[in-house]
């Protein structure tokens, strides 16, 4: 039988009714990225994919 996935909330996330987030689980074998407003839409990533994500999101930033 398979586990429901358990979906963490990003920590950078804004307050309110909690629909402004970024969301993260761990599949099978890949990570998952959803955001809280469309949920039936996963996005699957491998770490790399997710650690280049997260670098050009910081490069846009600064």
């Amino acid at each position: 039988m398979t586990q429901p996935l358990k979906w963490q909330k990003s920590s950078f996330s804004g307050g309110g009714n909690g629909n402004e987030c970024v969301e993260l689980a761990h599949g099978n074998s890949t990570l998952l990225l959803r955001e809280s407003d469309d949920p039936s839409r996963i996005l699957p990533l491998t770490r790399g994919s997710l650690a280049a994500l997260l670098g050009r999101i910081h490069a846009d930033r600064t």
